[in-house]
């Protein structure tokens, strides 16, 4: 996917003024609410028009105002899928996907019905009316939808946010797994950088009508890092769950690491701040936390007044945080060997 948008839009007192290019499979707009995520989609998609300026998808022009050319949202070949699924109430899950499917003329339909079915998974819903499904189905049948319409370009704006998220992490593996199925870019709004983690490869930060920068995700979330309380999220994933007393061990990188949550699960992804690591200078002598892991510094990066700490335990990657003053202390340098401990109730499960 190649776009180039270059357009601007006042809506009352906001004004959207935009100026970029982007090339790639899984890009992503991020921004707070009332930056102008979900007008920018609009614009592309052809649902607002822009005051001036122009718009091209692939080379084709969809919109320019100097030329009077305007594409309609049909003949856009955009599938998009919102917050709210906004499926047919009086139409069945078969109805409701066919609804897309034979809006594609029939030489476009590249994507069998019963594909899309097989990847999301609803085959045993088809005959289900919607009334009768749950935030997680209603989210895969409206993606299906999208998807038979055999688009060239998935707008996904903010698809998960009105989900909790055991139900948002559930969602996110059929949306990655329908869109490389079938091959499908697409851009993703949120205002969420966790899913701008898991779900883009470069990301567009959009301000107060504004694109500020164009990123990833990764290097988003660690100038955020010294803003938040929180502190940087690692993300990792675990495999091949066993029981031990009450705590779940799993594997990870040469070694093992031991949570308080868990399942029977082969795999799953979990959530650790860098805020729940602690690292020392040498072995201690005895400590609480059940994970101790001897590491070695990698690179450090400054965030505010804290600093980044890029560790490889044996093999998994993990990032630390500290005050300058406990860097200083810790002799923190690349190549320098840590012990990292971690509790086992700092794990968030997620997926």
């Amino acid at each position: 996917m190649k776009l180039r948008v270059a357009i601007q839009k006042r809506l009352g007192n906001f004004f959207l003024d935009t100026d970029f290019s982007v090339d790639g499979e899984k890009v992503g707009i991020f921004g707070p609410s009332g930056g102008g995520k979900s007008t920018l989609v609009g614009l592309i998609a052809g649902l607002i028009r822009p005051d001036t300026g122009s718009i091209t998808l692939d080379g084709e022009t969809l919109f320019d105002g100097s030329a009077g050319i305007n594409t309609r949202t049909e003949d856009r070949h955009m599938g998009m899928v919102f917050q709210r699924p906004s499926l047919f109430p009086h139409l069945s899950v078969k109805g409701n996907l066919l609804y897309g499917y034979k809006r594609c003329a029939p030489e476009k339909r590249k994507i069998a019905f019963d594909d899309v079915v097989e990847v999301l998974e609803i085959g045993k819903l088809l005959e289900r009316g919607v009334k009768h499904l749950s935030g997680g189905e209603k989210q895969r049948v409206a993606i299906g939808r999208a998807v038979l319409r055999n688009p060239r370009l998935l707008l996904l704006d903010e698809p998960l946010s009105a989900l909790d998220d055991s139900l948002k992490f559930h969602i996110v593996p059929f949306l990655k797994n329908v869109c490389e199925a079938f091959r499908i870019p697409y851009l993703f709004i949120s205002h969420s950088l966790l899913e701008m983690r898991i779900m883009t490869d470069r990301t567009l930060h959009l301000v107060n009508g504004r694109i500020v920068e164009e990123t990833t995700a990764e290097d988003l979330v660690r100038k955020h890092m010294g803003q938040s309380m929180a502190g940087y999220m690692n993300l990792i994933r675990l495999s091949e769950p066993r029981q031990v007393d009450a705590l779940y061990a799993y594997t990870w990188g040469d070694g093992q690491l031991l949570t308080a949550s868990g399942d029977d699960r082969p795999e799953g992804l979990f959530e650790l701040s860098s805020t729940d690591i602690m690292l020392f200078k040498s072995h201690p002598e005895a400590i609480s936390a059940r994970n101790l892991l001897k590491c070695v510094v990698v690179d450090t990066f400054e965030a505010g007044n804290r600093i980044g700490i890029n560790l490889d335990c044996s093999g998994g990657r993990l990032v630390a945080e500290v005050v300058r003053q406990a860097a200083d202390e810790l002799g923190i340098t690349a190549g320098v060997e840590v012990y990292a401990a971690i509790k086992a109730t700092a794990f968030r499960k997620l997926s």
